[in-house]
Order: C-alpha cells, then structure tokens, then sequence
C-alpha cells in the first residue's frame, strides 16, 4: 500500500543535503521500530507472521518533492523555498494495516539532514493511495533509481550494471524472484525465468551516497527508464508496494503506472 505524505517546514532552516535519502530512510526506520511490537502484534494476529525482517525491509520511498530549488553544488546542499513537501512511501503488508501506518506518521515532526543543514518537519497529512489494477504484463516508470549489482573478482566494490548490460534483465529477475521468495512464503514460489523485463527507451544513470558521515559512505548508482514486466500478479504487486530494486528501503526502485496501463484494461 502506498502513502502520500506532505510535510510542512516548521522553522526557517532552508537548506537540505543533496544525499538526503539516507536521512528519509533512518526516520522511516526509526518510526516503524518505536511501535514495533504492537505494529507486529497486529500482522501478527493476522496471519502475516512476525519476522523483523519483513516489517523492516519491504518498504520504498520516492524523492522528495518541494519545487524547483536554489542548487549549491559546491556545498551540495539544496536551498529550499517552498513550505509544504511531500513524500510517496510504499510498504508491501497487508491494507488492513493501512490505520496503523497513518497513525504512526500522523502529526511526527522530524529533523531531516546531518548535523549542520536540514529541515525541521512536520507531517501534517497521511493519505493513502489506490492501488493499480495489475495485469500480468504491465508498463512502468522509475521514480528513483533500479540498482542491480554484481560481485567481480579482484574489486572490493560491487559493480553497479548500467540498464543496457546484458545482464541487467536476467539478474534483475533473479534478484525480485529471490525477494518475493524469501518474504512471500505464503504465496507460491516464482521462478526467475517467470520474470521478463523489457526497457522501452533509453536509460539515465542515476544514484546518491547512501550512509553519508559514516564508515560505510558508499555511492550506488541506478538507472531510470520506463519499461515493460510480464510476471505473476504477485511480482507486480510486491515491485509497486515494496520497490523494484535492490536496496529499496533506501531509496531505489520506487515504480509508477502509466497511461498505457489504462489502455490495456479499457
């Protein structure tokens, strides 16, 4: 299930880092785990189940959206001037937990940025959005970055796979049919070769650092592009309410309809 939250500025701190996500990620994290245990009791009664895992990690998120900001690339900070932001974020459990989701973010006021610029928040509306119809193949679009990475010998790093590598499709399959498999055990398994992804256009390489401050600052890079996947209804679903890429509740693979899905069903 999907959220449209807006957030409203309550101070006159304007300026936010440009690797903001790591920041949206923590705040998720941190509101999901202070009501963990009636949160998970409640999946749990409902046949769910109660692994940590899966309350944690099936989530994603989009950019955040506050207009057309002053850029300062040599401090890499955005100026911001507008009042109001908002913020999709998806979680992949079941609707009946919709009130749960609202309740904890309702009214939250946050800091979001490091230790010297951010912006003081508060949320000041929840609402929860429809989900699409879905249809075994579906037309897609990228809000943030598909991540596919692999592990070559002798780099430390892992190599993130640009969209026209022909690698990019197969391990991206092999990578939603392990996640759906690992967290959807009460659905039967899908196998990689079930998953077909096709890119329309061209791509744009895309990503941030991700832990900024920190020992493990890393960059990871994504590319965007609209596309085509064909893949049972289950894929579809968990791709839209958990994202599509790795490292989702990061901040990467957020999707989107578009209008030739509404083509499709009429």
């Amino acid at each position: 299930m999907r959220f449209s939250i807006q957030l409203t500025r309550t101070t006159g701190r304007n300026l936010l880092p440009m690797d903001y996500q790591y920041y949206i990620s923590a705040w998720i994290y941190k509101t999901i785990k202070l009501s963990n245990d009636e949160f998970a009791r409640f999946l749990h009664d409902r046949g769910y189940g109660s692994d940590e895992g899966k309350l944690f990690k099936l989530f994603c998120f989009s950019r955040l959206e506050f207009g057309k900001p002053l850029l300062l690339p040599a401090e890499k900070l955005f100026q911001i001037s507008a009042a109001t932001l908002r913020l999709l974020i998806s979680f992949d459990i079941p609707i009946t937990a919709s009130h749960f989701i609202e309740g904890i973010f309702k009214d939250q006021e946050l800091y979001l940025g490091d230790k010297q610029h951010g912006l003081n928040l508060r949320v000041t509306t929840v609402e929860l959005l429809p989900e699409p119809v879905f249809l075994e193949t579906m037309r897609y679009r990228l809000l943030t970055p598909w991540v596919v990475s692999i592990k070559e010998d002798g780099k430390p790093q892992p190599v993130y796979l640009a969209a026209d590598d022909e690698r990019f499709s197969t391990m991206a399959a092999r990578h939603l049919a392990e996640k759906h498999n690992l967290t959807h055990t009460e659905t039967p398994a899908v196998r990689h070769e079930q998953i077909v992804v096709s890119r329309i256009n061209g791509f744009k390489r895309s990503g941030f650092v991700i832990s900024p401050g920190t020992p493990r600052e890393t960059r990871v890079v994504g590319n965007l592009f609209e596309f085509t996947l064909t893949a049972p209804i289950t894929i579809h679903q968990m791709a839209w309410n958990a994202g599509i890429s790795e490292k989702s509740s990061m901040g990467f693979g957020m999707i989107e309809t578009t209008k030739e899905n509404n083509k499709q069903e009429n």
